[in-house]
């Protein structure tokens, strides 16, 4: 099974309880909840760690979600989730797919109408809805029924979720198949193609090229791959195999001599590859996966090769176009003139603002799985300057305001004692605080005076109009402590598009008033889209690229971040933690 099949599994689980008897299972509905959240986001395929038996190394699984993995990678099935889905249809489960759709609703749904049958189920509810049998129910009305008839639609033009792979997942299948193809003594480079060259958020398939002059070789080696699930298509120069998860990765061989060739033309959107060849015929000069074609005197055409990508843009009087760029929105132009920006590169990265420790601060969201002191020692071996802790804020409901300032004085008490052992990297007191619906911050301002500054984030009531929305983030980002925006559009890629804001009106109130947005790093996320990131940029309006981490390998993630960066053309001017302490601090405090 892969990722995405266990994480719904688990889903399914959670949401069964929750049909069951939400109160007594609350524990366990949100432990499954979590679990379910682990997997999606996991880069790796957890059939693949039950394979290295590492399953007790996935953060935010359980003991006993564990042994139930541990059954189901065995045995196909786990006899405890026979138990608890027994009696619920199966399409209940189709249902909650469904944007806006939540367990109870989709089981009322379903018994009132006898829906059982989930591949008609879709059809049939949309079908009692035109008919107004919903809004007749008793608890429903004819808002809700029209509710319920966009979201239907919504989902079966494929607005709901998706079966693309998150870039950070499939740039790890990619990473591994590359690294095991390199193992071949007759392979002399390798390198992914297509949407995950160009860093993508979300890839369709994945596509691999190899230099080689032994392509035979290299074909029986990859076709050898351990983590496979079968062989596709074995052929003289391509090969497509199954692997984990079952996902699709397919092999392309060229010769050293023209490898540039064949990189740069499966590299491209289509977009980009047509702009460029349309350019090139202006030249007389006819563009291919094997090189390009120059017109002699004799009215013969001449194949030309070339090894690198470098030498193939360059035969045309083109500088190098970098991968992200490629999408034909002006990249060919400004590189015939030699004007490309430099964009931002992980080296350039000085810290990570936006890291969840396991101090118990209670908040409202989930906790990290890491101590302070081991994110701490972490930032230090990727050699940051600075960190800056941004739990999710304590619980207001749970939580009285004294006993939320008690708190973020005992997490900041924590962190100076970190710090007093450690002169080698500085850390900032934050938190990651809900703007509640009405603009105001969850934290209050005597809180708030206990912090170096906060990101400030949207958690909730995400159905908002775009002007309520917008009013709302600049009211939460009023505060002078309120630096960041996080995840500024609040997608969540494969589930949900995000909330619509007024751009403009967000654009000119940071820059107005010094505030920054987030790139978010997290898998699921890489949020903001890179066309926002583009059009920020251009007003001016700075970044600072985060991770999000709720555990310590997730600081890795950062790479993402500055990919999706780069899709949007920014420079390291553009990107606030690229900044020193010392210049950091000075824009925090200003």
């Amino acid at each position: 099974m892969s990722n995405q099949q266990i994480a719904k599994l688990l889903r399914n689980i959670a949401i069964a309880y929750t049909i069951k008897n939400e109160k007594k299972l609350r524990f366990q509905i949100i432990a499954y909840q979590k679990a379910a959240d682990a997997v999606s986001n996991l880069t790796s395929e957890v059939y693949d760690y039950y394979k290295e038996d590492k399953l007790d190394s996935l953060p935010g699984i359980g003991v006993s979600i564990r042994s139930h993995l541990v059954e189901l990678f065995k045995k196909g099935k786990v006899s405890h989730f026979e138990w608890a889905l027994k009696g619920i249809p199966k399409s209940v489960f189709v249902l909650t797919d469904v944007p806006t759709f939540g367990p109870k609703r989709a089981y009322r749904l379903v018994k009132e109408f006898k829906l059982n049958n989930p591949q008609t189920v879709i059809d049939d509810l949309e079908k009692r809805a035109r008919k107004r049998e919903i809004s007749k129910l008793e608890g429903f009305g004819e808002k809700s029924e029209k509710d319920i008839l966009r979201a239907l639609k919504e989902f079966k033009l494929g607005k709901g979720k998706t079966t693309r792979m998150v870039l950070p997942y499939a740039f790890d299948i990619a990473k591994k198949m590359v690294a095991y193809v390199k193992k071949s003594k007759y392979a002399q480079k390798a390198e992914p193609l297509g949407s995950l060259r160009r860093m993508m958020p979300t890839v369709g398939d994945i596509d691999i090229a190899v230099a080689s002059n032994h392509p035979k070789e290299v074909i029986e080696h990859f076709t050898k791959y351990p983590y496979k699930e079968r062989v596709i298509e074995k052929g003289d120069i391509t090969s497509s195999i199954l692997v984990s998860g079952g996902r699709q990765v397919d092999l392309m061989i060229q010769p050293p001599h023209a490898f540039g060739s064949l990189l740069q033309h499966f590299t491209g959107s289509k977009n980009h590859n047509i702009a460029l060849r349309e350019f090139a015929l202006k030249k007389g000069l006819s563009l291919s996966e094997y090189g390009i074609k120059r017109r002699m005197e004799n009215g013969k055409w001449k194949m030309e090769n070339y090894d690198s990508e470098e030498k193939f843009y360059t035969a045309l009087g083109l500088d190098w176009i970098p991968p992200e760029m490629r999408e034909n929105t002006g990249e060919i132009e400004l590189s015939e003139r030699h004007k490309l920006p430099r964009l931002v590169e992980l080296k350039d990265i000085n810290g990570d603002l936006h890291l969840h420790s396991s101090f118990p601060i209670e908040p409202s969201h989930d906790l990290g799985k890491n101590t302070i002191k081991e994110i701490t020692e972490k930032a230090e071996i990727m050699g940051y300057q600075y960190i800056g802790f941004s739990e999710h804020n304590p619980s207001i409901s749970k939580h009285t305001k004294t006993q939320i300032l008690s708190l973020i004085k005992a997490r900041n008490k924590e962190i100076d004692q970190i710090l007093s052992g450690n002169k080698n990297i500085r850390i900032l007191k934050l938190l990651e605080i809900d703007v509640l619906p009405n603009g105001s911050l969850a934290v209050s301002n005597e809180g708030l005076n206990l912090l170096d500054g906060a990101v400030v984030s949207i958690h909730s009531s995400f159905n908002m109009d775009e002007n309520e929305m917008t009013k709302r983030v600049i009211l939460g980002l009023t505060h002078p402590k309120a630096k960041i925006l996080a995840h500024p559009t609040g997608r969540i890629l494969n589930e949900r598009s995000g909330y619509e804001l007024d751009w403009e009106k967000i654009f000119n109130f940071c820059k107005k008033n010094n505030k920054a947005l987030e790139i978010n790093s997290w898998p699921s996320r890489l949020d903001p889209p890179d066309p926002i990131i583009r059009l920020a940029t251009e007003k001016e309006v700075k970044f600072i690229i985060n991770t999000d981490s709720h555990a310590l390998w997730q600081m890795e993630l950062m790479m993402f971040g500055v990919a999706i960066a780069r899709r949007g053309w920014a420079k390291k001017s553009d990107i606030l933690n690229n900044l020193s302490y010392n210049e950091f601090v000075k824009w925090l405090k200003s």
